[in-house]
């Protein structure tokens, strides 16, 4: 060793690599599920990545229940693999996804609610949908795994030059090993992730207004090393002059977009889609017909027919008082049950091919638990019906 060299303890500190790059600065209360797998020995979906003309009848699970959740990462995760399946098989290039866990608990807004679920489904789309983007991903994993081994293999040749015999001892660097250590330590420290502009294409989402972006862009820290989303994620805002360029843009997403936005989310949809390079148009919790805003008349129905008639529901989840409704395409919707009796906390009640309004979800709920006859059936008689009619008007 040099005699200028100096003396001090090295340390290491061992991070675990996950794909999720941290946390939300804020976080509102979600609701944990444990999944009742229904068919064990099959898989959930059927990818086809590499062949876009697959046909949609070739994907497991037409027609099957959906199951529930493991917690909110799974739900992201599963949400993200519809949406990539309906591209990939070339059914459709607009769908929405709603996740609704507040069991109508109006302490926080639905923009605020989404957040935690927007970074984890944003971060798992573009992975599976976004040229590059999971390439970067494993590259910066393979970083970290690399500066974790070389830092081992210093401490360890530093250790037997020091005469250690797995005693704790004073370790002694060159100015020169000082360096390389510090620059392994940094890779380790921002997850693998290089000071480099991405070139790829990008995945644009737009909130309601310009606040909501620039708040989103601080909690989820766009453009450091630490940021939650990967780096092909860029944040706008509709309405307005638009002044981004979107040459590069092959997913928009509409992040809780309002009524009062609708004619700006229009004309941003038709411009993305008008320049052929959009693969995937999709709204995250959409409440775009309003009635004090669009009202339930002609401007309500004409909006429904132009952009939510035609939406494909890739995802779907809302907590109950009493259970979940939930649907993961192929799959129909499902409607689940709390349940003391089953291993798993919830028991299958109910299972639809297209989404049930609320009255319904509820009539399905009394009929299971016999506050309710099912009048699709037959057997019953002219008082059962009188009886169930008088039990609604009683509920109003």
């Amino acid at each position: 060793m040099h005699s200028s060299s100096i003396t001090f303890h090295v340390k290491f500190y061992l991070f675990s690599i996950t794909c999720c790059t941290g946390l939300l600065l804020f976080q509102p209360p979600t609701t944990t599920f444990t999944r009742k797998i229904l068919s064990p020995n099959v898989a959930l979906y059927a990818t086809s990545p590499s062949s876009s003309s697959s046909s949609s009848s070739n994907l497991i699970g037409i027609g099957e229940p959906t199951e529930l959740p493991d917690s909110l990462v799974d739900s992201a995760q599963i949400a993200a693999q519809c949406c990539a399946n309906l591209v990939t098989n070339d059914v459709t290039n607009r769908c929405r996804v709603d996740f609704d866990t507040s069991v109508g608990d109006e302490t926080y807004t639905t923009l605020k609610s989404s957040l935690s679920f927007g970074v984890e489904f944003i971060s798992a789309l573009c992975y599976a949908l976004v040229p590059g983007a999971q390439d970067l991903k494993q590259d910066e994993m393979i970083r970290v795994v690399n500066a974790k081994s070389q830092l081992s293999k210093v401490e360890k040749e530093l250790e037997v030059s020091a005469g250690g015999g797995g005693e704790e001892v004073e370790l002694v660097l060159s100015e020169e090993q000082k360096v390389f250590v510090a620059e392994l330590q940094e890779i380790i420290t921002n997850n693998g992730v290089i000071d480099e502009k991405w070139e790829g294409p990008i995945f644009r989402v737009y909130f309601p207004d310009e606040g909501s972006a620039a708040l989103a862009r601080r909690d989820w820290k766009i453009g450091t090393a630490e940021a939650l989303v990967p780096s092909c994620v860029d944040l706008s805002s509709v309405g307005g002059v638009q002044i981004q360029d979107t040459e590069r843009d092959v997913i928009n997403m509409f992040f809780c977009p309002k009524a009062s936005e609708a004619e700006f989310v229009e004309e941003v949809l038709y411009a993305g889609e008008a320049s052929g390079n959009i693969i995937l148009s999709l709204f995250l919790n959409p409440n775009l017909v309003d009635m004090g805003v669009t009202g339930f008349g002609m401007a309500g129905r004409m909006l429904r027919e132009r952009l939510l008639d035609d939406l494909t529901t890739a995802y779907y989840l809302r907590t109950l008082s009493w259970g979940a409704l939930t649907r993961a395409w192929p799959r129909d919707f499902s409607v689940w049950q709390e349940s003391e009796e089953y291993e798993t906390g919830y028991k299958l009640i109910k299972t639809l091919n297209y989404l049930p309004a609320n009255p319904e979800v509820e009539d399905i709920y009394d009929i299971e638990n016999g506050s309710m006859v099912d009048p699709n059936d037959r057997s019953l008689g002219i008082l059962d019906a009188v009886g169930d009619f008088v039990n609604g008007m009683m509920r109003l």
